[in-house]
């Protein structure tokens, strides 16, 4: 059995980490033919000074003819913050285009004493990037460094840069957009792009606006340029030739004034790169993530775990061995009888199962929401491993987390119904009713306060108004109804079965060493679950705030595993020391052990947010109010697994002994 349990585990790793020839199933490739329109467009843009994404047209750009026009989004993009438009940028298959003009426009006034900038210059020093599409497939940015090219693949490009020396800001007005492609071998004269590649320039262009005026207060369509030969000139050597224009004859384009914006368009075959791997340079860990580090972190898991585990077999299984047989021994004399009654966890066997002294209620619907959760991780880290949750199809993993939360509605009000009505609680009306909107109204409250945060800095954070509706229905609609028909059937079946009965009269508690309190528990019962996920945790993190691409899941998978057998042998392990204690009230003490990994979270939340460049009041907000809604989750989590673990652990301990 541990064998087959071991191979399952290596092979949902290896659907993880493995992403060669990989596409999200149901997405058919789009083939072109020479002279099709490919059309670009525009996502939102985002910085990782801010970490507030801004929508590409809320500065002077260059607009489509006609007014851009938003694509249909789903309810995971508009959550992601991701508005994706159309452009003026036109691109046709198979044809080369060199200094094409866009427009005109008017940036603005530049920076001077005594006087703001224009919003593209504040956008330029908050080091926002533009992110561009073509065939659903994210733009990569290349850097020069010396002589070598450094490749950048998930961060889209700048929209502009700071001068070291000046600290004057200039934009990037001029684009090499390559894009390459291979022939498709079932259709003739077909083709498909495999890698969309951008390289900013700013050349300030000399050129006099045309009699072309699509709005002379924003920008002109075409203009005439007054010398082609510096300003932009098309050669096979592209990047050679921008290269000396900008560094040798032609000064950068400030970003303020009058800006042409300017295109070229290369297409280069590649045959060895076909359509079902192209996305395989942004998913592939060995750029972003080495395999060594997460290697290096399952290890370090495997070994705390065995640490923990040499710590209950040496301490607690066998003083569990030793206490059995004394208190399953019979004694040959009077003296002796009494010496088994002095002390030990035995002593509390009648007030063990007592339900918990403070708000039973409340516990149930920590371990009902709790258990809720872990059903909505475990399902979302399965499907996204065997691939149906891809970058690829955007908003699809914020989707699956809704709807795996929504349909486990179901298992939270089975758990909290069973577990209240093992504590004999009688307001069952008050429980559907709290367990129902306990964690929704949470996460949802702090949401809209967030949201309205995000709106105030016209952030694509913002979620419209029709998408926060569609939410409030699947929360009154489908979540709620669902709680109720699982209390409905929790209250219906029997109670938890306990190997002892319950005394009527609560035995009074002996003093507790100082390394029984709760300061101490907290701190230790929650250092090492965090230690054996922290390193994934970064990477997790990285993916959420800097707009980078997680995709080993085959690794998050056992993360996730030694997470839980860490949790469940940490309250297990405290549980033992109380009840050795004679304190029979594990409750609570069980879930706060392990839920004290939480803290650790927010802490760990604390130190990473130093490691970025921003001062913002609305960053603080953001990054803290989801923190704090993440260390929330993961305390009900953890906590709910401690208190389970240490259930199944005393109704096994407690069943193995004779009670006169």
């Amino acid at each position: 059995m541990l064998q087959s349990f071991l191979e399952i585990c290596i092979s949902l790793l290896l659907l993880g980490w493995r992403v060669n020839s990989f596409y999200l199933p149901g997405v058919n490739p789009h083939s072109f033919a020479d002279g099709d329109l490919v059309k670009l467009k525009v996502n939102k843009m985002t910085s990782a000074k801010t970490l507030i994404p801004v929508d590409y047209y809320r500065l002077p750009f260059c607009h489509p003819d006609g007014g851009a026009k938003m694509d249909t989004e789903n309810l995971g993009e508009f959550l992601a913050g991701d508005r994706i438009e159309s452009s003026p940028y036109r691109l046709e298959m198979k044809k080369e285009m060199y200094c094409e003009q866009v427009c005109i426009t008017n940036l603005g006034r530049g920076e001077s004493p005594g006087i703001s900038p224009n919003k593209v210059i504040r956008a330029i020093r908050k080091n926002y990037h533009n992110n561009w599409i073509v065939d659903n497939l994210p733009s990569a940015s290349k850097a020069e460094n010396g002589e070598t090219m450094n490749t950048k693949f998930w961060q889209g490009f700048p929209i502009g840069f700071i001068d070291s020396n000046t600290h004057v800001a200039y934009i990037h007005n001029h684009v090499n957009i390559e894009i390459q492609y291979h022939a498709v071998e079932t259709e003739v004269e077909k083709y498909r792009i495999v890698r969309f590649m951008i390289e900013p320039f700013s050349i300030k262009h000399d050129f006099e606006p045309s009699v072309n005026v699509i709005d002379e207060t924003k920008y002109f369509r075409v203009a005439k340029i007054l010398n082609p030969i510096i300003s932009c000139e098309p050669r096979n050597e592209i990047h050679t030739t921008y290269k000396m224009v900008t560094e040798d004859r032609r000064q950068p384009q400030l970003a303020n004034g009058k800006v042409l914006f300017t295109y070229d368009v290369t297409w280069l075959e590649n045959k060895e790169l076909h359509w079902a791997s192209r996305w395989d340079i942004y998913l592939n860990m060995n750029n972003f993530y080495p395999t060594k580090i997460h290697w290096l972190s399952i290890c370090n898991s495997v070994i705390i775990i065995l640490v923990l585990s040499a710590m209950i077999v040496a301490i607690l299984f066998k003083n569990l061995r030793r206490d059995l047989r004394r208190y399953n021994s019979i004694p040959t004399d009077e003296e002796k009888a009494d010496d088994l009654e002095e002390y030990g966890w035995k002593l509390v066997h009648a007030d063990v199962f007592r339900p918990p002294l403070f708000s039973p209620m409340a516990l149930a619907v920590c371990c009902g929401s709790g258990v809720q959760l872990i059903c909505m991780s475990i399902l979302t880290i399965i499907f996204s491993v065997m691939g149906f949750l891809s970058p690829a199809s955007r908003g699809s993993l914020l989707m699956a987390l809704l709807l795996f939360y929504v349909l486990m509605g179901t298992v939270n009000g089975y758990t909290t119904a069973h577990i209240y009505k093992t504590f004999k609680g009688k307001n069952r009306r008050k429980l559907m009713t709290v367990s129902a909107l306990f964690v929704p109204s949470v996460a949802f409250g702090m949401f809209f306060i967030l949201d309205i945060l995000a709106l105030t800095q016209k952030s694509t954070d913002a979620v419209p108004f029709t998408t926060m509706i569609g939410l409030l229905v699947l929360w009154v609609g489908i979540s709620i109804p669902l709680v109720f028909v699982g209390s409905y059937f929790g209250f219906k079946c029997n109670p938890i079965d306990f190997p002892v009965s319950i005394s009527n009269i609560p035995r009074q508690i002996p003093d507790q060493p100082w390394f029984m309190g709760m300061p101490f528990v907290l701190i230790v019962g929650g250092i090492l679950p965090f230690g054996t996920s922290y390193v994934e945790l970064y990477f997790i993190m990285s993916s959420i705030w800097l707009d980078q691409y997680y995709y080993v899941f085959g690794f998050l998978f056992l993360t996730f595993l030694l997470l839980v057998i860490t949790c469940a042998e940490i309250s297990i392990l405290f549980n033992y020391f109380q009840l050795c204690g004679e304190d029979y009230r594990w409750w609570w003490r069980s879930f706060a052990t392990s839920g004290s990994t939480a803290l650790y979270l927010f802490c760990y939340a604390i130190f990473y947010f130093k490691q970025l460049e921003t001062n913002m009041f609305a960053t603080y907000m953001l990054f803290f109010g989801y923190m704090s809604l993440a260390s929330f989750a993961t305390a009900l989590m953890t906590g709910t697994i401690g208190v389970l673990s240490s259930l199944r652990f005393n109704k096994i301990i407690y069943g193995s002994i004779k009670i006169d």
